[in-house]
């Protein structure tokens, strides 16, 4: 205790304080290295006489500037590194020759030769070992025997680190300094450093985890490979899935170049590096085409899909963005996440892009007709609309109103300012929907489809529509569901034991979007390739088990975290699809594949736009639905009315009945 008080008597002190002391800690090593010098060079204990008195009190003084200088008073002790002892070499050497010059043009008779380099190494050895002495005793006391102020002891978790590489190395070093993680091993592929060490941490095969977890009680596993390609780390993850340990990564060399994040930042395992999935890398003419000098308009730009693609338009180089939302906070981040990325770049191209923000909905067809006359917008990215599925079935007429109307009058105002491209991000849920909101979804597909075939010579207006199932990272996504609740402790509701999904992270997603316009010719229908499904159920388990925690159930009553199976929502499906038929095309991207599906002629679809409007208007929710199955081929409902003003009418008729 007496240790850890002196420490943070230390370590508290102002930085002036900490370099007097240093420094006379200096002047004495410095003194006692001339002294025992001498005395190993006569053999007895040496006591100067006459003139030599002068080399003892002129030797502080030359050592004192050099060590200035060299920067021994400006590292921060307890976080000193090895490669420090260079810098007390250098130091050491310089006054160690500065000194033996004045030693001998000194008129001090009979100074014997060998006590220049014993003075060298003596102060070399007493600076550099009283530095990591005070390493070792800072660190120790600090961080591991407890912290005063609380007057409680606050042990760090033992970690094992998987990855001897160079960042497996930084980070033990990192953690070395930190307060809640002590690396205990590293564990490592190659064979060939099986059973060496790196700053006294052995290496272990993956085979001696299990030995590890109970001799050092190991709580978690860092994967230190922030270069490796996410099948690597996707099959590293399943081999550490049947220990009882948390799983946690580096973040990727990338984010730690640029600065956005240091070595020792550890994050919860990436729920792509799940699956195995590595990106491809994007064609840059294709993303470039419709972005690079022009003016681009993205609506629901506030939205998951919608602030992606904000991001990654930014990064092409157009000459303006145009950010159209209806919802003022999120147009607020937008905005001021575009501009500091705008300013961190601060390079002329950068400077020269113009964001601008519209508040407003795409159900307003005057106001955003005028939004793309008046910027003269040339490519729009058409992501507004309702999208959360129960959601939707609780409104379907708001939904009907904004993903189709919506829809609608975008592609208009597109037609008649000569937008040259206008992409729509669809879904998969699009496909044979059950729900209202994958059936609004394909309504819009229609118009889309209608209004090319419709558009005259003069009318140069290209319609795209994308179509991609769930996007990690999304506001909808279960993944940030199933981390809050395995943080409460559960239980982590999954609504069936079938059910499965596509995933894509929202980066690619957002960058196979914008390749896949530049491929549209007019009314073309893009799918992407998702990869395998996954089963939701299994995607509960592997970050229940990833967290380090147990699955509680009948064989094992003992688990911390519950699943609990809900039922399927409202409008949920159990399988998604993204194709209708099974016309297909390849592109030249190998994840963007052409369908070739029906299409509604713009003459029949306008009659069907008029009913259906009036049935909005009218909050007509019987006739809505009626009207999306008449138009909508495949669309069969896989709930009753869920309308919450509709349902609430109905009770209150009954009950008067």
């Amino acid at each position: 205790m007496m240790q850890a008080k002196l420490a943070h008597w230390f370590i508290g002190l102002q930085r002036k304080y900490k370099a007097v002391i240093l420094i006379s800690m200096d002047v004495f090593f410095v003194l006692f290295a001339l002294w025992s010098a001498f005395s190993l060079r006569w053999g007895v204990l040496y006591i100067p006489k006459g003139d030599e008195w002068y080399l003892f009190s002129v030797a502080p003084f030359i050592a004192l500037p050099i060590f200035v200088r060299l920067g021994l008073y400006r590292a921060i002790i307890r976080y000193i590194e090895i490669r420090a002892l260079w810098t007390i070499f250098q130091a050491s050497a310089l006054y160690a020759l500065v000194f033996a010059f004045v030693l001998y043009q000194s008129a001090i008779p009979v100074i014997p030769r060998t006590v220049s380099p014993l003075n060298w190494l003596i102060v070399m050895l007493l600076v550099g070992s009283s530095r990591f002495f005070a390493r070792w005793w800072l660190g120790e006391a600090y961080f591991n025997v407890g912290t005063v102020r609380n007057k409680t002891k606050s042990y760090k978790k033992s970690v094992v680190i998987y990855g001897a590489g160079s960042a497996g190395v930084q980070l033990a070093s990192a953690l070395a300094h930190g307060r809640d993680f002590k690396a205990v091993a590293f564990i490592d592929d190659d064979k060939a450093l099986h059973k060496r060490k790196i700053n006294d941490l052995r290496i272990y095969p993956l085979s001696s985890l299990g030995y590890l977890i109970g001799r050092y009680e190991v709580s978690n596993v860092l994967l230190a490979m922030p270069s490796a390609k996410r099948s690597r780390i996707s099959e590293l993850i399943r081999m550490l899935e049947p220990y009882r340990v948390h799983v946690m990564s580096m973040p990727g060399l990338s984010d730690i170049a640029h600065g956005r994040v240091t070595v020792d930042v550890l994050q919860e395992v990436d729920i792509a590096d799940l699956l195995g999935r590595d990106p491809v890398a994007p064609n840059k003419s294709l993303l470039k085409a419709n972005i690079t000098g022009k003016v681009v308009m993205v609506t629901g730009a506030g939205g998951s899909i919608g602030s992606e693609l904000c991001r990654q338009i930014i990064q092409l180089q157009p000459t303006a963005l145009v950010l159209f939302e209806v919802n003022e906070f999120g147009l607020y981040a937008i905005e001021k996440e575009l501009n500091q990325l705008l300013d961190k770049e601060n390079t002329p191209s950068s400077n020269a892009i113009e964001i601008i923000t519209v508040l407003g909905s795409v159900t307003n067809a005057k106001r955003v007709e005028k939004v793309c006359r008046v910027f003269k917008v040339q490519t729009i990215y058409h992501a507004a609309a309702y999208k959360h599925v129960p959601m939707v079935e609780k409104n379907p007429s708001e939904a009907v109103w904004n993903n189709i109307f919506g829809t609608l009058y975008v592609a208009q105002a597109a037609i008649k300012t000569d937008v040259e491209l206008f992409v729509l991000v669809s879904t998969d849920k699009a496909v044979r929907p059950t729900n209202t909101m994958g059936a609004t979804k394909r309504f819009a597909e229609l118009i889309l489809q209608a209004l090319s075939l419709q558009l005259t010579p003069k009318q140069l207006t290209r319609f795209t529509m994308v179509r991609f199932g769930n996007v990690l990272g999304s506001s909808g996504s279960v993944v940030p569901l199933f981390r809050e609740q395995i943080a409460r402790g559960g239980p982590v509701t999954v609504t069936d034991e079938r059910i499965i999904r596509y995933f894509m992270t929202i980066s690619e997603a957002s960058q196979l979007v914008i390749q896949a316009g530049a491929l549209g010719q007019g009314g073309d229908v893009f799918v992407l390739d998702m990869g395998e499904p996954i089963r939701i159920l299994d995607l509960a388990k592997r970050m229940i088990h990833l967290s380090g925690l147990e699955i509680k159930d009948e064989g094992h009553p003992g688990g911390e975290i519950e699943i609990s199976l809900t039922g399927l929502r409202p409008g949920e499906k159990l399988y998604e699809e993204l194709l209708i038929g099974n016309n297909v095309s390849e592109t030249i991207h190998p994840r963007i594949m052409r369908a070739e599906e029906y299409v509604i002629n713009w003459f029949d679809l306008e009659k069907m736009l008029a009913s259906l409007e009036n049935a909005v208007k009218s909050d007509d929710i019987e006739l809505i639905r009626l009207l999306l199955k008449q138009s909508v081929s495949g669309f069969v409902p896989q709930c009753g009315i869920e309308d919450v003003m509709w349902k609430a009418d109905n009770e209150a008729v009954l009950e008067a009945n």
